[in-house]
């Protein structure tokens, strides 16, 4: 079964990214549909959406994930040509 989840983080603040969405099946299909829709980029790490699956919506990432999301994160900049400040 697919699933997604949303992340959420703003260049140059402080605070770790959110969760901001996430599910399964259908409503998974309508998180990529809506990340498509917006053009947000989407990195396909399926460890990395089980375990941030777990986390509840709206809620700061653990600090366990730190390094994982920050990988994508790094992802998303260059796609993107920003450098975080």
């Amino acid at each position: 079964m697919k699933l997604a989840v949303a992340l959420k983080h703003e260049l140059g603040k402080p605070d770790a990214p959110r969760v901001v969405a996430s599910g399964r099946g259908s409503f998974a299909e309508r998180i990529i549909e809506k990340a498509v829709e917006n053009e947000i980029p989407i990195h396909k790490d399926d460890n990395l959406a089980s375990l941030l699956s777990k986390v509840s919506v709206p809620s700061f990432i653990p600090e366990e994930l730190f390094e994982a999301v920050a990988r994508v994160l790094a992802f998303v900049y260059r796609i993107n040509d920003k450098v975080p400040t």
